[in-house]
């Protein structure tokens, strides 16, 4: 009989319970440990899930030697140190994403997880909806090059709430968080590194101290071109749309469905064993375990992401 996978879980709010719900279609999978900074929310979770551990410090779960792995769905400011922290407590780690929010913070976590030998995975979901996962393997047969991606990343929030209406402990940024997710996606499907990165945004929030209002354009080395539009003060359609313009088909993905240029929805059902991209992200990462290899999205294939947004960052500062 294969051991069950023991995970902890740091973050109870919108995308925490996204992966227990993910978690909950897996075999061999066990979430035995819940930690977030409400004690009394984080219990009302983990009463509904389940779990037995609760606590407000991940050092709390870190310390119980069943814990295999860890799965990191907190604050952005604090991805990099946690991260480090279970691999130095010699678990495995899936961090949300970004990585962090610096490359320095970033290749530190790539040099310890390479040093530790242990898993060490990166949320960059879109690799694994079914709809960008479709595009995907059409590229890899031949069929399908990029010619350009248009992208559009719009959500409301000119206060500070979080996916389920409540308001945030931290700030979300469009650069370091929701831009990772374009900026990654669009040199993976193009099979080729960026090598021009352009950006610019609109006023500063006078509360929140972020830009609302960001807008990139992106060059892959084999000539493929990206624009990516991203807003907080979107009052309308929120997430994130992406159109692949190519040189034989146009698609859009919305999340994990996929439509062609015309707006057909197109069948992506059996692309994979499930049509939710949070739990293809974390079978990847217990299958990644069991088997003792990389796994896509490790924190070293995304790390080239982060070198992009650095520079990004540098250019807006300028």
């Amino acid at each position: 009989m294969t051991k069950t996978i023991k995970v902890a879980l740091a973050g109870a709010g919108a995308f925490g319970i996204k992966h227990l719900d993910g978690i909950k279609n897996i075999d061999g999978v066990e979430v035995v440990s819940l930690i977030s900074r409400d004690l009394e929310k984080t219990r009302e979770v983990a009463d509904k899930y389940g779990i037995q551990h609760v606590t407000t410090d991940l050092a709390d779960s870190l310390a119980l030697q069943e814990v295999d792995a860890v799965i990191l769905c907190t604050p952005t400011q604090m991805h990099a140190s946690q991260t480090i922290a279970c691999l130095k407590a010699g678990k495995h780690v899936q961090v949300e994403i970004p990585l962090a929010d610096s490359l320095k913070d970033a290749d530190e976590v790539v040099a310890l997880a390479k040093q530790s030998g242990l898993v060490a995975m990166c949320g960059h979901t879109r690799r694994f909806n079914p709809s960008h996962q479709y595009v995907h393997n059409k590229i890899k047969a031949g069929e399908f090059n990029i010619q350009q991606m248009d992208v559009q990343t719009y959500f409301f929030r000119r206060t500070n709430m979080n996916a389920l209406g409540q308001a945030r402990s931290w700030t979300d940024h469009l650069l370091w968080h929701h831009a990772a997710h374009t900026v990654d996606l669009f040199a993976y499907q193009a099979g080729s590194p960026i090598v021009k990165a352009n950006a610019v945004q609109g006023p500063i929030h006078k509360d929140l101290g972020i830009a609302m209002d960001m807008s990139i354009q992106l060059k892959a080395e084999n000539g493929a071109i990206c624009t990516l539009s991203l807003s907080f003060n979107n009052d309308g359609p929120l997430g994130t749309f992406f159109r692949y313009i190519g040189d034989t088909a146009t698609y859009i993905a919305r999340y994990d469905d996929l439509f062609n240029g015309k707006e057909e929805k197109i069948d992506v059902s059996k692309v994979d064993v499930s049509m939710n991209g949070i739990e293809l992200q974390d079978r990847e990462f217990f299958a990644a375990i069991r088997e003792g290899r990389e796994p896509n999205s490790s924190v070293a294939q995304v790390l080239a992401c982060y070198r992009v947004l650095q520079d990004l960052e540098k250019q807006l500062e300028g």
